[in-house]
């Protein structure tokens, strides 16, 4: 089997996992190392890694480079990216920066695999909640057409960093403590709490960034800028595991039986949906899990052909470092590398 050169962009929670699942995953790896600003050692599972600076020159004769996701005219994506495709690599950004470039592909590789096939040697990943919702609504829209999506998202605490992770840990034993909570990562206290402002509000249409990255992925993905896109996004005190709530309008009828029976088919989708029984997803049961897990499928009685769904997924593993790895390996797959 041919084995690849491969760089991690970056080491904080996303970069540690693209390197642990690499391993996890048995890519094809016949070097690996990690760039950052600064040389150092980092142990991952007990595993020593160099780490090199992150200059252009790092990227000469390495086939893959996996960037973790530092966004803006600062980050390695933006001020490095491209260099990295010049020098002979295959970008694989999980950051926003280019994910509506036409130069780029954007891709899940179960759904839009097809889509590496005229990659210019950089591929996008998209954001994590579209990853996670787009698994299970693909099949469905393949099968009866997507007019219409209205999704809420409930997003963990890791989608921001170790940071905020932290940060909900020291919150909720303050609160068990009667001290008083410290705020520094969000602007409310996000231990038993909801706070509905993902990402940033840059304009006066009252949608946050990442509410608004939903839609235009969505289209991108699907390949249908006809579908309309309402999006919540709010973060929520669980450390990992992204939850969706999914009022999905079809162009043709499509029953909560047979949305079930497609998606028990779909790759990278399982069905947990038996409520009566308390089946059905959860973020603890996605966490640390390949698969992004679908239920609570019945019908929307207020639009014709509608269903809603509920699903989860691990944010950190399908919603940025596995799916970008897949990539890869759909790559290696396909010839494509």
């Amino acid at each position: 089997m041919k084995s690849y050169s491969v760089v991690v962009v970056g080491v904080g929670a996303v970069g540690t996992e693209m390197v642990r699942l690499l391993r996890a995953r048995n890519f094809p790896a016949k070097s690996m190392k990690i760039l950052a600003r600064r040389a150092r050692t980092e142990t991952i599972d007990g595993v020593d890694y160099e780490v090199v600076p992150a200059v252009a020159e790092a990227f000469d004769g390495v086939d893959f480079a996996f960037f973790a996701g530092t966004e803006g005219d600062k980050g390695a994506s933006q001020t490095l990216g491209w260099e990295a495709v010049r020098r002979g690599a295959v970008v694989i950004d999980n950051g926003d920066d280019f994910r509506m470039d036409p130069r780029v592909p954007l891709v899940i590789p179960e759904i839009n695999g097809d889509a590496l096939a005229g990659h210019q040697g950089f591929i996008a990943n998209p954001n994590c909640s579209t990853i996670i919702a787009l698994m299970p609504l693909a099949a469905l829209h393949r099968a009866a057409k997507l007019r219409r999506l209205v999704a809420s998202t409930y997003q963990a605490v890791s989608g921001t960093g170790s940071a905020a992770v932290k940060e909900l840990e020291a919150q909720a034993r303050a609160w068990a403590a009667g001290t008083p909570p410290v705020r520094e990562v969000y602007p409310h206290t996000i231990a038993f709490n909801l706070i509905p402002s993902v990402g940033s509000f840059k304009d006066d249409s009252g949608e946050s960034t990442e509410e608004i990255k939903m839609r235009r992925e969505t289209h991108k993905i699907l390949g249908d800028g006809s579908i309309r896109v309402c999006t919540t996004c709010v973060r929520v005190p669980v450390f990992n595991g992204h939850s969706i709530s999914i009022n999905a309008e079809f162009e043709r009828p499509l029953s909560p039986e047979q949305a079930r029976d497609l998606l028990a088919k779909e790759p990278g989708v399982v069905v947990a949906d038996e409520p009566k029984k308390a089946v059905y997803p959860m973020p603890v049961d996605a966490s640390g899990r390949y698969d992004v897990i679908v239920g609570r499928i019945r019908r929307d009685p207020t639009v014709e052909n509608g269903l809603a769904l509920w699903c989860a997924g691990d944010n950190i593993w399908k919603g940025a470092a596995q799916n970008a790895i897949q990539i890869a390996e759909e790559m290696v797959r396909r010839g494509l590398r």
